[in-house]
């Protein structure tokens, strides 16, 4: 139960069988019964086929069907490590909110920090950027790793940087070093976030945002790493919701 969208998966066994998204809009239960339906349509099951319901997210309170529901935290590291069982560091960036997380061999959280003072750690910020650049969001990433020269951004809230992007674009500067700026500014306060609770590889990034590559190019930068990528970022958070799910 995402700020921005909803993603269900339906596990049978340990085997995605089903999922899908939707975006949450202003009343998320509904978009979440809609979400539902459709990846019991993917999964070619009924309701009645379905023998528990865990929710994650930030709107997890307000999910359907759910029996019980766990932290964002728990269901990324769970996941994570599901899926690379080397993981010990999550990195979890999504529209609002970004976080890092330290966990065990078996997937549980050891240390974590959120970015909740504001958006200019999370995806929110790229699309105020795109906006204020006059681009796609989807263009911002691939035009960032055609800059030519690293730009220093100081402003620490989206509002200021929106401002910040206007006075570099009336300075002649161009618009993919601007672009590299923006991703390296996330990049920094997330950093931030994995120096704070001591990560070590391997690194693993989820979240929409992981999608964008001009941020993955700035992330891997800044922790002098890589970082590994699963297939469907974005589904992450409720692959761990579904794992704990089939735990009982």
């Amino acid at each position: 139960m995402g700020s921005k969208t909803i993603k269900v998966v339906i596990l049978r066994d340990t085997e995605v069988v089903g999922k899908s998204i939707a975006l949450a809009g202003f009343e998320n239960r509904e978009a979440a019964e809609t979400a539902y339906a459709a990846a019991l349509a993917d999964a070619g099951f009924g309701m009645d086929d379905v023998e528990r319901v865990v929710a994650t997210g930030a709107g997890r309170s307000n999910a359907p069907y759910a029996e019980r529901d766990i932290s964002e935290v728990a269901s990324g590291a769970r996941a994570a490590v599901n899926l690379y069982p080397a993981a010990r560091t999550v990195i979890d960036v999504g529209a609002e909110e970004g976080r890092a997380i330290r966990c065990t061999e078996e997937g549980k959280v050891l240390d974590f920090a959120l970015n909740e003072k504001c958006a200019a750690g999370a995806g929110a910020f790229t699309e105020a950027m795109s906006r204020a650049l006059e681009v796609e969001i989807e263009a911002l990433g691939q035009m960032s790793l055609a800059s030519t020269q690293a730009i220093p951004m100081n402003a620490q809230c989206a509002v200021f940087a929106e401002s910040e992007v206007v006075s570099l674009l009336h300075a002649k500067v161009a618009k993919e070093d601007i672009a590299r700026a923006v991703h390296d500014a996330i990049a920094s306060r997330i950093v931030s976030l994995a120096r704070k609770i001591g990560f070590e590889p391997e690194v693993v990034l989820i979240g929409g945002v992981a999608h964008n590559i001009g941020f993955v190019d700035s992330l891997q930068r800044a922790l002098e790493c890589e970082v590994v990528i699963p297939d469907d970022p974005e589904y992450i958070g409720a692959y761990g919701a579904a794992l704990a799910a089939a735990e009982g």
